[in-house]
């Protein structure tokens, strides 16, 4: 899984509970043994990947645009990779 070879600037992530103790939606890939935060190239592709990704009961789900330096720095702190995701949910990068 590569970590995102041609985007750069801005992708669009989901941020669990916003606010105080937010923190970035990271998933596991049973397949490759990996933990990522899947990012976005587009607000629609993410909108539209949403009910397809899976998430916890009660929590609540906002999306935000992040700069793309900044989400690899808080991945690398987590030991999560970063991971392009289409609007069907697929790692594309």
């Amino acid at each position: 899984m590569s970590t995102t070879e041609k985007i750069e600037g801005w992708v669009y992530v989901f941020i669990c509970d916003p606010g105080k103790d937010e923190s970035f939606l990271g998933l596991y890939d049973e397949k490759q043994d990996v933990h990522f935060i899947p990012a976005f190239r587009s607000k629609e592709e993410a909108n539209d990947c949403f009910l397809n990704l899976p998430r916890e009961k009660g929590k609540k789900y906002e999306l935000q645009a992040v700069h793309l330096d900044e989400l690899h720095d808080a991945a690398k702190k987590s030991d999560y990779l970063v991971a392009m995701v289409d609007d069907e949910g697929r790692i594309i990068g």
